[in-house]
């Protein structure tokens, strides 16, 4: 029960996750946000997981695990449903209108005309821009900024008190299994995030509250903006349905094999994701308790320490290839948001799941010992980041564009608009 539960919470959270970065473009169009604004508001998730991840990790092995991890879901929750009603703190969308000159026929433009000389053209009404007159909104992006802080905090006891729970209860020959089920499982959540992105930004942003046919825009329009906040909604109930489960789990399990029913003391790891490989080869019998001795004797062993820097480094790049590849994919391949973020949940997201699954089989089925693991992790991410290198050779090349010396006044009236 605690695995299907587990699995669930981990897949809510990876869903509500990725659907946040499938958004980045959404939230940067409809708050008028330049990209470092919106990277802050992606970070804001890792901010507040840094600030309590070490501490609840090592304190909170000692209490009510489950109960712990229920209680971080629903304050994920409470981060999702935040980010998603700040959409019904703001205005409707206005974006801006551009006027089809060249559909008129009463403007008559000169084929040479002197680009230093004014001319008049009266017939012409510009209409002044919204981006100047509207009111600055700007300021809102700081809920969602909080939203997604709070759902940091909240992940901060669901990884490490779960993995450390399943492996303080189960055969040391299962727990690498049950662990690989788990991010399997883990990994549909990013995928069905990116497609439910991919279904909310067909949507436009004010959907339901106004007329559709006044909307005279489409999703492929650069001035789009999708209903973003709709995902957040939907996966905030989502999160809220996980926690229910762990309310109810005990607080210890009997181990498996474990004729005498004795519950095994929960595990005082700082991290509990790195239990199985801390308790069964790293680590020696040490007597020494507390915060800072933990810290001092974790960091002080070269086998995580090697471990701990590769992970930074791995998701150093893995998350700003994530975050950034779908408004990559939108400038550079002219992919709409949501044909983007369909393609990397479709072709991405399963090879990702199906390595995780085979990794953890292959490490049950031929037992294979902890410096075994690590050189199969180097082989197969050596070998990713070859393959990741033949993306450099993929572009698209700049449309081109005629310059005419002697329509001056005209390419700056479009850009005006």
């Amino acid at each position: 029960i605690f695995i299907i539960a587990l699995s669930f919470a981990y897949f809510s959270k990876a869903l509500t996750g990725t659907y946040m970065k499938s958004s980045v473009t959404q939230i940067e169009r409809r708050f008028d946000l330049s990209s470092t604004h919106v990277g802050l508001i992606d970070g804001s998730f890792e901010m507040g997981n840094l600030l309590f991840l070490a501490v609840v990790s090592h304190f909170g092995a000692q209490l009510h695990r489950p109960r712990l991890i229920a209680a971080g879901c629903l304050l994920m929750a409470v981060g999702a449903l935040l980010t998603g009603l700040t959409h019904f703190f703001m205005g409707f969308y206005k974006y801006d209108t551009v006027i089809q000159v060249l559909q008129s026929s009463n403007v008559s433009i000169p084929a040479c005309v002197d680009p230093l000389k004014t001319v008049d053209m009266p017939e012409i009404q510009i209409e002044p821009s919204v981006e100047d007159n509207k009111e600055s909104s700007s300021h809102m992006w700081i809920y969602v900024f909080l939203g997604n802080a709070l759902r940091g905090i909240g992940e901060t006891p669901v990884t490490p008190l779960g993995i450390s729970y399943i492996d303080d209860f189960a055969k040391a020959e299962n727990s690498p299994f049950y662990i690989a089920c788990l991010q399997t499982i883990t990994l549909l959540g990013p995928m069905f995030g990116f497609l439910l992105g991919s279904y909310c930004a067909k949507l436009y942003v004010d959907v339901g509250y106004v007329d559709m046919e006044s909307v005279t825009i489409t999703p492929k329009d650069s001035r789009w903006v999708g209903a973003w906040w709709l995902g957040f909604l939907i996966s905030s109930s989502l999160l809220l349905v996980s926690s229910i489960p762990f309310w109810f789990l005990p607080r210890s399990l009997p181990k498996q094999g474990d004729e005498t029913d004795t519950p095994t003391p929960p595990s005082l790891t700082l991290d509990g994701a790195e239990t199985l490989l801390v308790t069964s080869c790293i680590f020696p019998p040490c007597p020494s308790k507390g915060f800072l001795p933990s810290l001092k004797r974790l960091l002080g062993t070269p086998t995580y320490f090697l471990f701990l820097c590769a992970a930074i480094l791995k998701f150093n790049s893995f998350i700003g290839l994530l975050t950034f590849k779908a408004k990559y994919m939108e400038q550079q391949f002219g992919q709409s948001a949501s044909r983007a973020n369909f393609l990397i949940g479709v072709l991405n997201l399963p090879a990702v799941a199906v390595g995780i699954f085979l990794g953890g089989l292959l490490m049950r089925r031929y037992k294979l010992s902890v410096v075994s693991g690590a050189q199969l992790s180097f082989a197969t991410s050596f070998m990713g980041y070859l393959l990741l290198l033949l993306q450099f050779g993929t572009k698209c090349d700049n449309r081109p564009v005629a310059v005419c010396p002697h329509c001056f006044l005209f390419v700056v009236f479009f850009i005006s608009t």
